[in-house]
């Protein structure tokens, strides 16, 4: 999973003799797969597998079967599809219909980074979420108070699942927009940003969430491991943010970052 992570896969599901893995098709690269399997450090093991598209069609149904349950985190919210009847109760209800978007808050990337969104003063502040998909973090941040949030994803899918969902809350100050972090620079500077995407994409994306946000902003960051966290870190710092925290759930990280404020010396000749 890890590394085929780094190669643009998304979301991994074990299965008995295997594992089935998902990529965005615009990233999928077979020779890049031949390659981390050849290079996969496990001798006397032989490899195999197959690949095949999706069909585009509404996935409601299959995560209603079998994946998507009502989850609380937080003793304080609770995500939920339209489908489910017996719904606990809790302070922020969020109701989620996947679609063809990943997102449900049962991932630990996604759960850890709604807890750093509970516990994150919101009220009145603009927030970017940059990889929204179902835009499940865009919704937690505007049920706790948020002015204004931007929703950002290169999948139209993902917009429109966004979009829909942001309907079903009945929210209005969430804009959803289709492209990469480039977007950012359109907006003025952001209070927070948020980014559960993975490794690689943080890496070479996070100079663009440095450039989006004013000073003492927060970044909240996931989609890594732990073992990826020194190489965040040293990349986040490099750039001006400063560590604050970060919580692990299964091996997964979410990180809360806080750029710095500018110093400015005035130097006078007597």
């Amino acid at each position: 999973s890890a590394l085929l992570g780094e190669i643009g896969f998304e979301s991994f599901v074990p299965a008995e003799d295997g594992l089935s893995a998902y990529v965005p098709v615009r990233l999928f690269d077979l020779q890049a797969v031949q390659t981390v399997l050849a290079d996969f450090p496990l001798e006397g093991v032989e490899w195999t597998f197959s690949h095949t598209e999706c069909e585009d069609r509404d996935w409601n149904e299959e995560w209603e079967k079998h994946y998507f349950h009502p989850i609380v985190i937080g003793d304080r919210c609770c995500i939920h599809s339209t489908f489910h009847t017996d719904v606990p109760r809790a302070d922020i209800d969020v109701v989620i219909n996947p679609q063809m978007a990943f997102g449900t808050g049962h991932h630990e990337t996604t759960s850890s980074v709604i807890a750093e969104l509970l516990d994150a003063e919101l009220e009145g502040r603009t927030v970017a979420d940059v990889g929204c998909g179902t835009g499940i973090l865009s919704i937690v941040a505007a049920k706790r108070g948020a002015a204004h949030v931007v929703a950002i994803d290169i999948d139209d899918w993902c917009v429109s699942n966004t979009i829909d969902n942001v309907r079903l809350n009945d929210i209005h100050q969430v804009s959803a927009y289709e492209g990469d972090a480039s977007l950012l620079a359109q907006f003025p500077p952001f209070d927070v940003v948020v980014a559960n995407i993975n490794r690689n994409i943080l890496l070479a994306d996070m100079s663009r969430y440095v450039a989006a946000m004013r000073p003492e902003a927060e970044l909240y960051m996931s989609g890594f491991y732990v073992a990826d966290l020194p190489a965040i870190r040293d990349c986040a710092e490099q750039l001006g943010l400063r560590y604050a925290h970060h919580r692990e759930k299964n091996g997964w990280v979410a990180v809360k970052m806080i750029k710095l404020k500018k110093i400015v010396y005035s130097v006078r000749f007597i």
